[in-house]
């Protein structure tokens, strides 16, 4: 106890260089901000979100995609509730519903076998959106399917892997000047399955601090002190070791290689990044329903989720935020999703629309 009052004596009272820290997934920015934590800090400790929510950093384009596929009466979409209410550059997949499209919310992929097995006359196509965290669950969605001979299942992927991502963002540092980011809160839960041996190979290229975190407020508070006492030093620590190792899950990792394989991806607000994807293995290519290509990135709605995304920005900066873009009447992914920057510095506030 004693150790954790010097920990928030610490960072509350921390008047030295400029801290700018980037927690990376979107399960600790929900946490940060139900905890109060951003109010713990000293003005000199900022913390940023980073592209760590798998809804917030897909594509117009993949939710147009979904859209078309929607509205085909041969198809049923399948996807989590975040999803639905993404805008694509035209109309979401609960506009697409409302319109006569079947569209369909499940807490799983897995929820989708019994109902594609017993009606084999409509395509069942799941929006399988995610990080390494979510990708064995698909993997192992077709190899039920091919044991239970279920046919009719195709997947729509926008998969997403985070070293790339965070090496893009430490390149960038070199060109933030002032605002550059001084140390990273790796996600967790990705770690669980991928292992953190990457974040040491990054943080010796970069000088940066790496420390993965659990999601109590204790932990968290540890992690940002780590990372303000560390910053600018090549350092990597596990903080969340019950769950945790340094190789991961390899079970989990060699089951997404039977079935995916590495790939280019598009981000929101960052572009394509080389590597950074997963796709249908060649031999599983009959089961995709159109991932390819799916680049392009138009909103139109004047919202700057990829700022926020990048931490170029908070929430609050961006002139839409509590006005125009709310939870109830969202402009940008970032307001829709749960684990979205946008949603939870607005619950956090306690803002109502």
């Amino acid at each position: 106890m004693r150790e954790l009052d010097n920990i928030k004596s610490f960072l509350k009272n921390y008047d030295g260089p400029d801290i700018k820290i980037m927690e990376v997934c979107g399960t600790h920015t929900a946490a940060i901000m139900h905890l109060g934590i951003p109010s713990m800090l000293s003005e000199h400790i900022r913390l940023i979100s980073g592209p760590g929510c798998p809804v917030c950093v897909t594509v117009t384009a993949y939710i147009d995609k979904l859209v078309t596929l929607a509205m085909n009466p041969s198809n049923i979409i399948y996807a989590f509730g975040d999803l639905l209410r993404v805008m694509g550059s035209q109309k979401s997949l609960s506009m697409a519903k409302a319109d006569g499209a079947r569209v369909r919310m499940v807490y799983s992929p897995l929820d989708m076998l019994d109902a594609a097995e017993k009606d084999p006359e409509h395509t069942h196509i799941f929006a399988a959106v995610g990080f390494e965290t979510t990708t064995p669950v698909y993997a192992l969605l077709l190899e039920e399917a091919a044991r239970r001979k279920i046919r009719n299942i195709k997947l729509l992927t926008s998969l997403k892997t985070m070293p790339a991502v965070i090496d893009r963002l430490c390149r960038a540092n070199d060109t933030n000047g002032g605002s550059r980011i001084t140390g990273f809160i790796a996600p967790g839960h990705v770690c669980a399955v991928s292992g953190y041996a990457a974040y040491r190979m990054l943080a010796d290229k970069y000088r940066l601090p790496f420390v993965v975190s659990g999601f109590t407020g204790e932990t968290l508070l540890a992690s940002i002190y780590t990372l303000v006492k560390s910053a600018g030093e090549p350092l990597v620590r596990n903080y969340y070791p019950q769950v945790v190792r340094e190789e991961g899950n390899m079970a989990a990792q060699e089951a997404v290689l039977r079935i995916f394989r590495p790939c280019d991806a598009a981000w929101r607000g960052l572009g394509v990044i080389a590597g950074s994807g997963m796709v249908l293995r060649k031999e599983y290519e009959n089961l995709d329903a159109g991932s390819e290509n799916l680049i392009e990135d138009r909103t139109g709605t004047g919202c700057r989720c990829a700022d926020v995304l990048t931490g170029k920005i908070l929430p609050e900066e961006c002139p839409m935020f509590g006005r125009a873009c709310t939870p109830r009447e969202p402009k940008g992914a970032c307001m829709v999703s749960q684990e979205g920057s946008c949603f939870n510095h607005f619950t956090a506030a306690g803002i109502r629309s």
